[in-house]
């Protein structure tokens, strides 16, 4: 096979979660750009149809992915086009509190919901459409917060969801393999996104940051497109149940 067409998603179908701003909407930019028609989910919905006025392979659904009508109402929008979904990022997210005596029950049940629970329902539904024969590609976002201890950044909800994730997509890849899916994560470091509100914006914490990741600088727009690229393509076809870390080296130290 080609090189280019290692990378090429054309007439696949992939969807996106929390495509409206940050890192998913990077994914999904990326992943159209490879050829997909990509379905791209949030709640924000005016975000994304400024996105499909962009990009005419993307399709804006608004959804939130913590109600079920709303996951499955996704997946049967993305499996119109072709009958099942090719590719699946779960990237939608959200912090909980730094400090872990500032943690709520029903706080803490909200973020493992969001962050956890939702995207393990997503990919039960994306992966039942896949047809004998055919694959599928599950890309799951934890974070360098689900690997190590970032203290006084990260919080404890926020933590144990990110490193559920990597549980999750060791023991899906294992139990889905022999179906076509392969189940893989990307783990993020520190980016300059709305999740990350103030770090980079404060000195103190930007050279925080700086300091503790051997390439000695946050991550730029675009450096986890490739990771997720890799994993949605024929490029990882023999790839399952990995974890995939683009943080500058920061896990590493």
């Amino acid at each position: 096979m080609q090189v280019p067409e290692l990378f090429q998603l054309s007439g696949r179908v992939a969807v996106v979660t929390g495509a409206s701003s940050g890192l998913g909407m990077g994914f999904a930019r990326t992943l159209a750009a490879a050829g997909a028609t990509v379905y791209a989910a949030a709640r924000r919905i005016d975000r994304l149809e400024a996105l499909a006025a962009e990009v005419d392979t993307v399709v804006p659904v608004e959804c939130d992915i913590t109600v079920d009508a709303d996951r499955r109402r996704l997946v049967d929008r993305a499996r119109e086009r072709t009958g099942h979904v090719d590719i699946l990022v779960n990237n939608a997210g959200k912090p909980g509190p730094p400090n872990a005596e500032d943690e709520t029950a029903d706080g803490f049940s909200s973020i493992l919901d969001v962050n956890l629970a939702a995207g393990f329902h997503l990919a039960t539904y994306a992966t039942s459409t896949v047809p004998e024969g055919a694959g599928i590609s599950i890309i799951n976002i934890s974070s360098v917060i689900g690997l190590v201890s970032t203290a006084p950044i990260g919080g404890a909800s926020y933590a144990a969801s990110k490193a559920g994730i990597l549980g999750l997509t060791r023991e899906l890849a294992g139990q889905w393999g022999r179906r076509g899916a392969r189940v893989n994560a990307v783990v993020p470091g520190w980016f300059d996104t709305e999740m990350t509100d103030g770090l980079f914006g404060n000195q103190r914490s930007a050279d925080w940051v700086r300091r503790n990741t051997m390439l000695g600088r946050g991550g730029r727009a675009g450096e986890v497109d490739g990771a997720v690229l890799f994993l949605a393509s024929d490029a990882s076809s023999y790839v399952t149940g990995q974890t995939l870390v683009v943080d500058g080296g920061w896990a590493a130290r």
